[in-house]
Formats: structure tokens, sequence, C-alpha cells
């Protein structure tokens, strides 16, 4: 059979000019004899949308990247920038940073002191009635979120327990944390270990008290060489005063150590909130107070549990105790900016 065509194309191959081709050549495949298959499209009537296609097609061919964020601006609202480090921001600093160490006494010496530990009871009489504390200073200098925090807690609690149902857990709490800090001063100020105290030695206890005392056990074996127990500090400098817990050596490093109580787990140092601040306060004022011939470098915040569960101790080396420090400052600044801001408005409404 011939073909008389100047030039045609079978697939991708050009058969030229009299070309003789065998029909035999030419297989009938299926897809040949198949139907077209029909376009799903092919039943949308177009005139009926044809005016809609050509008034999106051509408003889109007329936007610009200007245009469309005018749009999505009209849409969404104008776009937020997010800010740039440099922009944010800045971390405050105190305005006079007072020295943590005392520079005419030496750090904790090696040698321990005789004697029994120092204990020195405050006396608000003795021109201390204006003085404010470590935990006044912390509890007025709250942020607005652990004001949110404690409020929220608050309710709950209350919403739980009742009125007057709170108001005796939170009694409970502070009597057993006397109790507490009672049994841990009677057993670091008779110079025995927690081993060596037998049951029949040790007074009775409520059983909250024995928990926390279980808990902290393991601790107490790492307490060596007491120094002070329940003694009051003072920073003249600053005008602020404490009572620190206890000033021994722990695992040979001499700290301040705060014991706390919890019902809820604290592993980490995160988890104690304002309490480094408060150590670091009350090793600034021992370190400035003559009472003190020693200096303090590092703190230990100790947080025991009444069922007994091994107490978590966080450690404060120099570093931590020296951050710690400057947010102390920063802190003792707002509350005396408050003192100072309610006695000029009490000063005003007399006039």
């Amino acid at each position: 059979m011939y073909f008389f065509k100047r030039v045609a194309s079978v697939g991708c191959v050009l058969v030229h000019q009299c070309t003789s081709l065998s029909v035999s050549n030419f297989s009938s495949c299926h897809c040949l004899k198949s139907s077209k298959r029909r376009s799903p499209y092919s039943s949308v009537d177009s005139e009926r949308y044809s005016s809609l296609v050509k008034s999106v097609m051509s408003r889109v061919s007329s936007q610009t990247p200007e245009t469309f964020q005018e749009e999505d601006e009209h849409l969404y609202g104008p776009i937020v920038k997010a800010q740039t480090p440099s922009s944010g921001p800045k971390t405050r600093v105190p305005k006079t940073l007072y020295p943590f160490l005392h520079s005419g006494v030496a750090v904790e010496p090696e040698e321990p002191e005789s004697g029994p530990p120092t204990q020195i009871v405050l006396n608000r009489g003795n021109g201390r009635s204006s003085v404010p504390s470590v935990t006044r200073v912390l509890q007025q200098t709250l942020s607005p979120e652990q004001k949110l925090f404690l409020e929220r807690w608050k309710r709950r609690m209350i919403a739980e327990l009742g009125e007057e149902g709170f108001k005796e857990y939170s009694q409970n709490l502070f009597r057993h944390g006397k109790m507490f800090h009672s049994s841990v001063e009677d057993i670091l100020t008779s110079g025995e270990t927690w081993k060596d105290r037998s049951s029949s030695e040790t007074p009775e206890k409520s059983p909250e008290v024995q928990g926390y005392l279980e808990s902290i056990s393991h601790v107490l074996e790492d307490v060596t060489a007491v120094r002070a127990i329940e003694s009051t500090v003072q920073h003249d400098a600053l005008n602020y005063l404490g009572i620190v817990d206890c000033v021994a050596r722990y695992r040979g490093v001499m700290c301040v150590i705060d014991w706390k109580t919890s019902e809820k787990p604290k592993p980490f140092l995160s988890n104690t909130y304002d309490n480094p601040i408060q150590v670091a306060a009350y090793a600034g004022a021992l370190n400035s107070d003559g009472s003190y011939k020693y200096q303090v470098e590092n703190g230990l915040i100790v947080v025991a549990y009444k069922d007994g569960s091994p107490a978590h101790a966080h450690q404060l080396g120099p570093e931590l105790m020296l951050d710690y420090w400057k947010s102390w400052l920063i802190r003792l600044e707002e509350f005396t900016e408050q003192r100072s801001s309610q006695a000029s408005s009490a000063s005003s409404e007399k006039r």
C-alpha cells in the first residue's frame, strides 16, 4: 500500500513521500478502538460562567504585589512584624551594685570554730522596727504573673476546702513548718547525726513532721561544721534583715542552708521560685554583718516532703549566688520605690 504525502509523522518517525509501508506494520491497538474519554468539564455551562471567569482573570492579571498587600491588610489587618532581638526589652540591672562579699573579711576559713553555733535572736526593739525583712520585701515585689498564680491557687483551694477549711489548712502548714524547723535545730545543735538518734531518744512528733525529717535524713548525713542556726543577719548599708535557717558545711562546702517544705515535688531549682533570691539575700547580709567573722559564697535549698520521700537539695555555687544577689538588689530597689511613693501619697493626702 502506498501513501502519497509529503511528510507524515507516525509516532516520532518521519515518513517521507512515496514511502512504502506494509499494512502489516500497523497493529490494531485497543486504545484506537475504545471511545474517547469524556472530560468532566464538558458538561459545564461555559456561557453561564464565562462572565465570572473573565472577571476573575481580568482582576488577577491587574493585581500587583502592592495591591495584594493592600487587600490582605483590608481583610486581615496590618502585618505585625516580630521585633528583632536588639529592639526587645532590656534586662534590668541594679542601679547600685553593692558587693556581695565584704572585702575586709576573709572567705570562710578552713578551721572550724569552737563552741556552739551562733544563734542571734531577732529583737525588733533595738532600732529594727522599721527595717524590712527579706520575706516582706519579696512578698511585696512579686511580679504580676506570680500574684496571678498565687491568687488562682488560693481561689482553687477555697473552692475545694471552703473559707474556714482553707484557713485551717494554712494554719496547719505554718504550724508543721515551725515544728519541722525546731526539730532540725534540735538535731543539729545536739551534735549527733540522724543515724545516731534512736527512735526512743527522738521526741514524739506528728506524722507530718516525722515524714519531713525522714525526707531530709540523707541530706543531714552530709551536713557538718554547723556555725549558725536560726540566727538574725542584717545588712546595715542596704537596710534589711533576715533569719538564716542554718550555716554549715554541706559535702565540705560552707553554705547558707534554707529548709523548705512542700507537698509537691520540686526536682529543679526553677521550681523553688524566689527561694534562691532569698538565700542570696541572707548570705549578702551575713557577709556584711559584723557579728559573723567569716564570708559565705554558696547556698543550699533543701525541699522536704511530708510523705518521707527523699528531699531535693539544690546547691547554688558562687556564680549563681552572685546572679541571684543582683536580682535581690533589683527587688530591694522596687520595694524602696514603693515605700517612697506611698509616703509621698500619704503626705499629699494630709495636706
